[in-house]
């Protein structure tokens, strides 16, 4: 357990002496090494995204040539580079168009979401929250990823996991599960990447959707 609560200290500290705003953003740098997830130029849309760590990294992977659209429901409140867009706004309400419009070309590379739910100390109903908010991550990144892009989102691990599991190799052709190591040894959250966005998939009557 000591060994367990040093490690996460290492990433605490270590996110302050880089300047993130949260330890987080090791979960992505670890998801981007093992897929190659982020590249110079890439449109990537950022779901969950205050404080705004993972929108940090994502913007130094991208590079200038690249944008970043962050949207979450709590205001950003740090300094962000020119080439990130921060929307204020409930992932859960807003237009897929309204997102679009922000970017050159038709649709986005990857779409990532850390979103989780407030935690209320009962597994199955943060679970099930949880479900709700990576399905609807996985929809604005199925409508909104161009054909062969990719989709990262955070899940609580559940009854519905095989599920949403399921439904990502649907939409993405493959999966690929990622607990990161900086990930708190308490906690059941994990990652669902979709690795290549498919030109027709099934919805969920099973029919193929253009």
């Amino acid at each position: 357990m000591g060994g367990q609560r040093r490690k996460q200290d290492h990433f605490a500290k270590r996110a302050k002496r880089e300047k993130y705003p949260a330890r987080s953003v090791y979960k992505l740098e670890e998801i981007d090494k093992r897929v190659q997830l982020l590249k110079p130029g890439m449109c990537v849309l950022d779901l969950g995204a205050a404080p705004g760590s993972w929108s940090l990294y994502v913007a130094s992977k991208v590079t200038p040539s690249g944008r970043v659209i962050a949207v979450d429901r709590a205001p950003m409140t740090i300094g962000l580079p020119a080439h990130v867009t921060a929307v204020t706004a409930s992932a859960l309400d807003i237009e897929p168009e309204q997102l679009l419009q922000m970017i050159p070309g038709s649709g986005f590379d990857v779409v990532i979401s850390d979103m989780a739910p407030r935690t209320s100390g009962h597994r199955f109903v943060d679970q099930s929250r949880s479900y709700q908010l990576f399905m609807r991550a996985l929809e604005l990144g199925a409508s909104l990823c161009n054909k062969g892009g990719r989709f990262v989102g955070k899940i609580f691990v559940g009854e519905d996991f095989e599920d949403a599991r399921r439904r990502v190799r649907d939409l993405f052709g493959k999966d690929k599960i990622i607990r990161p190591k900086s990930v708190r040894s308490e906690s059941f959250e994990t990652y669902v990447v979709g690795m290549s966005r498919v030109a027709n998939p099934p919805d969920a009557s099973g029919t193929e959707t253009p």
